[in-house]
C-alpha cells in the first residue's frame, strides 16, 4: 500500500469537507458547528489563508487529510508546526497511512527548522493516543488547555478593558 502525500488545493476543498464531517462523526460533536464549503475554501486555500491541507491518497483514491499551521514560541526561538486535523477514513486506519502523513508532517518541521510538532488528543481516543505512544510522542501533562469560544468569546471581547 503506497500512500502519496501532497499539498491539497481547492480542488481538494468538498473532499476535506466530506472527511471534516467525517471526523466530527467520529469525535461525536455537532455537525453544525462546521463551517461550509466555501467558508473552508476561503480559510484553506484564499491568498490570505495561514494554515496548510495536506490530502493522502492511495492508489488514487483521497483517504485522508491534516490541516497545519505554524506556530511561534518565544521559550526556543523557533517556529513549530500544530497539527490542527490529522484523519484518515475508517477503511485505512491501522494500516500505515496516519504514520506516512505525520512523517511527512515532521520532515516538513525539519525543513523548517522547528523544534517541535504540537497536537490535541481527544481524552476517550484509545487508538490514538496507543499510535503517538508507539512513535515516541510525549503527551503534555503540565499544561492544561484552555479555550474561550462562542458566546463567552463576544462578551469577553466586547468587555471594556480595566
Amino acid at each position: 500500500m503506497a500512500v502519496i502525500i501532497r499539498q491539497a488545493g481547492a480542488a481538494d476543498t468538498d473532499a476535506i469537507y466530506n472527511m471534516i464531517n467525517g471526523l466530527s462523526v467520529y469525535r461525536e460533536t455537532p455537525l453544525d458547528a462546521l463551517p461550509d464549503v466555501e467558508e473552508l475554501r476561503k480559510f484553506l486555500f484564499s491568498s490570505e489563508a495561514t494554515p496548510e491541507a495536506y490530502i493522502g491518497e492511495i492508489d488514487g483514491t483521497i483517504v485522508g487529510y491534516a490541516v497545519i499551521s505554524l506556530s511561534y514560541s518565544t521559550w526556543p526561538g523557533r517556529y513549530s508546526l500544530n497539527v490542527e486535523d490529522l484523519y484518515f477514513t475508517p477503511d485505512y486506519r491501522g494500516r500505515g497511512a496516519g504514520k506516512v502523513m505525520l512523517q511527512y508532517i515532521a520532515q516538513l518541521a525539519i525543513a523548517r527548522r522547528c523544534n517541535r510538532i504540537e497536537w490535541n488528543v481527544l481524552e476517550w481516543d484509545r487508538s490514538a493516543k496507543d499510535f503517538y505512544d508507539s512513535i515516541n510522542a510525549l503527551p503534555l501533562s503540565e499544561w492544561v488547555r484552555y479555550r474561550l469560544d462562542g458566546p463567552a468569546l463576544e462578551r469577553f471581547a466586547s468587555q471594556e478593558a480595566v
